[in-house]
């Protein structure tokens, strides 16, 4: 059933739509999360079944059970918020639930892959990996199903700093680069690849200590080197990981090279950096540039990719122009600067 409305006692139109029972199996048992309500057929009305929060006994929870099993228990759209919050916590529930608007699945990726990213910076081990894996292919199974799907996820940008924040702009904004200037045949299996590289572009940086990394004032040069490291303690971790594959090679290892041979930590020229070294170099630069930091201000999205496009001995002319075009553009223009939901 689609979603509906209907009017309720304070005279306001509210939009629900209705749960499955995959999705009422991933609330707490005993305690729902938000409220619920059930389609009363006798006055053809929605009406408030459970308030959030509200203890449900055994007999409570078979009953809901199987209303929901009929079709006739619903959430209201205003709680999306909450539900969104939850549903992160399983993200494939996104997959099964056809009632969610493209908009609201992007702010459920956002909270899920952004949490995701922290938790696995935070401890950078197999266990939590494993779990940032699954979540990112329920994300490549999303978009390979439609691509064009990937515009509504660049609205959701972040504009503050920090390692989860940046990881997860760089990797969008990345993967709308690859879906627009790569095959339009992009086998699945590279798209997992790319996107689990680009996630995890900067994941050396969780070895750089935090009163560095999160340093309010500019780097002294002995910190800078220590952070211009980073790509080499990334790609050590992908090792200790297992993940041995061309696509993270040249995102944690090239996403701070340059085409005229400036950047590090190989000084890499041109001919040496791969299509995706120089997506990912675009994207973690400009995202870099446009989230504001304690020791400076956010760029606007136009003068980031304009500033990007003009070091054309820097970066990939045909990268940075596709970029500086979709920003430039009224769709672009509003997807961007859109942010993610509060």
């Amino acid at each position: 059933m689609s979603a509906i409305k209907s009017s309720i006692a304070d005279n306001l139109d509210e939009e629900f739509y209705q749960i499955s029972p995959d999705i009422l199996a991933s609330f707490p048992r005993f305690r729902p999360p938000l409220n619920l309500f059930i389609f009363k057929e006798s006055v053809a009305q929605i009406q408030l079944y459970k308030k959030a929060q509200e203890r449900l006994d055994q007999a409570a929870q078979d009953e809901l059970a199987a209303l929901v099993a009929e079709g006739n228990i619903f959430v209201a759209r205003s709680d999306h918020p909450i539900y969104a919050k939850h549903i992160a916590k399983q993200l494939d529930l996104v997959l099964v639930d056809k009632n969610l608007k493209e908009r609201e699945i992007a702010e459920v990726f956002t909270v899920a892959l952004t949490e995701r990213l922290g938790e696995f910076f935070e401890q950078p081990v197999q266990v939590v990996f494993d779990l940032l894996y699954r979540d990112l292919m329920v994300l490549t199974e999303y978009l390979d199903s439609d691509r064009a799907r990937i515009k509504a996820l660049v609205r959701r940008l972040h504009r503050e700093h920090s390692l989860p924040n940046h990881s997860f702009d760089s990797a969008i904004i990345g993967l709308w680069l690859l879906l627009r200037l790569g095959p339009k045949d992009l086998p699945r299996k590279t798209l997992d690849k790319a996107a689990l590289a680009l996630f995890l572009h900067d994941m050396g940086m969780c070895k750089i200590p935090a009163f560095i990394r999160d340093k309010p004032k500019p780097l002294t040069g002995d910190e800078r080197q220590k952070v211009n490291q980073h790509p080499l303690l990334g790609a050590a971790l992908a090792q200790k990981l297992n993940l041995r594959f061309d696509e993270i090679t040249a995102a944690v290892m090239q996403h701070h090279e340059r085409l005229d041979g400036s950047g590090y930590p190989q000084r890499s020229r041109e001919a040496d950096i791969t299509p995706l070294g120089r997506i990912c170099a675009v994207a973690d630069s400009f995202c870099a540039m446009i989230a504001k930091r304690p020791f400076a201000e956010a760029k606007s999205l136009a003068d980031a990719a304009s500033e990007l496009a003009g070091l054309t001995s820097r970066y990939d002319a045909k990268i940075t122009t596709q970029l500086k075009n979709a920003i430039l553009s009224e769709e672009w223009q509003f997807a961007a600067e859109e942010g993610p939901i509060a």
